[in-house]
């Protein structure tokens, strides 16, 4: 059975505070994930003096408050990682975190994660997906925002750095490395997409979910989806068509003041999304078409056997209004109807009698 990785992103939904990341961490590891996913940023380096809140960042954060200042009451320190790394590893659960500058990639990098996520905000941030390619970091890559064409140069800036290059000398040197088959083996080996829609709630008519297929079928590489949508029907949908990871954003209070806050579950919900993601992981099998053990005791029961319509003798021959088929099925199949008309009844039968 496969194992869908479940990735509860608690982002920033701590809202700046060490204990509210380390209950978040408790609520995911208590709701089954796999995961837990913080962001680590500086938030000088991220956004200019001038960067604009999103609207749905606007909705949610006093409107007079600029991003950086936004970005600056949401940084976890880098203390505070190690602190959550070894609540981590007493939970049980992985620690991951998303990188939004090179010194943040660095600082992650330094902590010998077993991956990275890369948000799709930064799919065109071709120094920084370089740099980490170059690292030799296993990657999860979000895809929002992008078309086909713009994740496939990132996975050349990816594979360029991957295979251990000089620096880049421009696009055509990425462009080059896509078309090398040794350098599309490195990204098999660590890169994994993540197909997501950049708005908070997503609408339903924005998910577009047949595009994850789209992508593992242009790139070859395993999939998932980075759930933004209010409620987690459509996280369950992308396992049952093939998703291999699933993102969804944890809170402790989904009406808390904070950019993510509203499009995240709260911890009872989200146990009940991973619930539901094991059991389509279990109820999608193994894809051979047999009867389960479940329903072999019930063959004979539901299914029918020929049987005599009428009392026969021995030796008559059997026409088509002389056989029907009727529960149970426990004798000569319905298969062999039409061979039975024309030939002779083998004894003496009544009614339901199974020839």
């Amino acid at each position: 059975m496969t194992h869908t990785l479940i990735i509860a992103e608690a982002g920033v939904n701590h809202d700046g505070s060490l204990e509210k990341a380390l209950a978040l961490l408790d609520a995911a590891a208590d709701a089954g994930a796999d995961i837990v996913k913080f962001q680590t940023f500086d938030a000088k380096a991220v956004a200019g003096s001038a960067a604009k809140k999103a609207a749905y960042q606007q909705r949610t954060t006093d409107v007079a408050e600029t991003q950086l200042a936004m970005l600056q009451r949401l940084e976890l320190p880098q203390a505070a990682h190690h602190t959550l790394i070894a609540r981590a590893a007493e939970r049980g659960i992985e620690f991951l975190s998303t990188p939004f500058d090179d010194a943040s990639l660095g600082f992650l990098l330094s902590l010998k994660l077993p991956r990275i996520k890369i948000g799709s905000g930064d799919l065109t941030n071709a120094p920084l997906l370089h740099a980490a390619a170059k690292a030799g970091a296993t990657l999860i890559l979000s895809t929002g925002m992008a078309t086909l064409s713009e994740v496939e140069e990132a996975l050349g800036v990816l594979a360029h750095g991957y295979a251990q290059r000089n620096d880049p000398a421009g696009v055509a040197s990425f462009r080059a490395a896509w078309r090398e088959p040794a350098a599309r083996a490195a990204l098999t080996r660590h890169v994994s997409l993540l197909h997501c829609t950049t708005e908070y709630p997503c609408p339903i008519a924005d998910v577009n979910l047949a595009a994850m297929a789209t992508m593992r079928s242009a790139f070859q590489l395993p999939v998932g989806y980075s759930d933004h949508t209010d409620g987690f029907e459509v996280s369950v949908a992308a396992v049952a068509l093939g998703a291999t990871i699933i993102e969804k954003h944890l809170t402790l209070d989904r009406k808390a003041q904070g950019p993510d806050h509203a499009a995240s579950l709260e911890p009872d919900d989200f146990k009940r999304m991973v619930s539901a993601i094991r059991n389509v992981e279990a109820a999608l099998g193994d894809g051979v078409k047999t009867p389960r053990g479940s329903e072999v005791r019930n063959v004979p029961v539901a299914r029918k056997s020929i049987v005599a319509a009428r009392a026969l003798k021995a030796g008559e021959i059997i026409g088509p209004a002389d056989i029907t088929t009727k529960r149970p099925g426990t004798g000569r199949s319905p298969i062999d109807y039409w061979s039975l008309i024309g030939t002779a009844a083998p004894r003496a039968l009544e009614p339901d009698d199974p020839v």
